[in-house]
């Protein structure tokens, strides 16, 4: 009889080779603040994604979820635009002050933060969406 191979992430075959690179501490000194500044390009990216689109969707590079959060737009007829970040700081920006953080993907209609994919099947369900989807110019019918 057969036995199945369990799943298991670890496999070598199955992940990336990381590239192993060595730099010295002076090196890393010197750099300093590069990771701040890369940081705050992508913030300064989402925020104008934000304003540009009328419905926008934040994720994570390689997240299925933004997949998920796209069709269920799709289906409704709207085409959200897509934008994919590295983490939760690039959304430092844009966030609302004193909010609860969302957790990507993000999305945002009209300008504003609606919440993450949890937030949208709520709104969805109960029937809100598609009057705010509306509201934001995303949805003419």
């Amino acid at each position: 009889m057969y036995q199945a191979i369990p799943y298991s992430s670890t496999r070598p075959w199955l992940r990336p080779e990381p590239a192993v690179k060595v730099e010295t501490t002076a090196a890393v000194a010197a750099r300093g603040g590069e990771a701040e500044v890369v940081g705050e390009e992508e913030a300064a990216e989402v925020r104008r994604a934000v304003a540009e689109s009328p419905v926008l969707v934040v994720g994570r590079r390689g997240c299925c979820l933004i997949h998920v959060v796209k069709r269920l737009l799709q289906g409704l007829g709207v085409n959200p635009a897509v934008h994919e970040v590295a983490g939760e700081a690039a959304l430092k920006g844009v966030m609302p002050a004193g909010g609860e953080a969302a957790a990507l993907p993000a999305v945002f209609v009209g300008g504003k933060l609606l919440g993450g994919l949890d937030r949208l099947m709520a709104v969805h369900i109960s029937g809100e969406l598609v009057p705010i989807l509306k509201k934001a110019g995303a949805l003419w019918l």
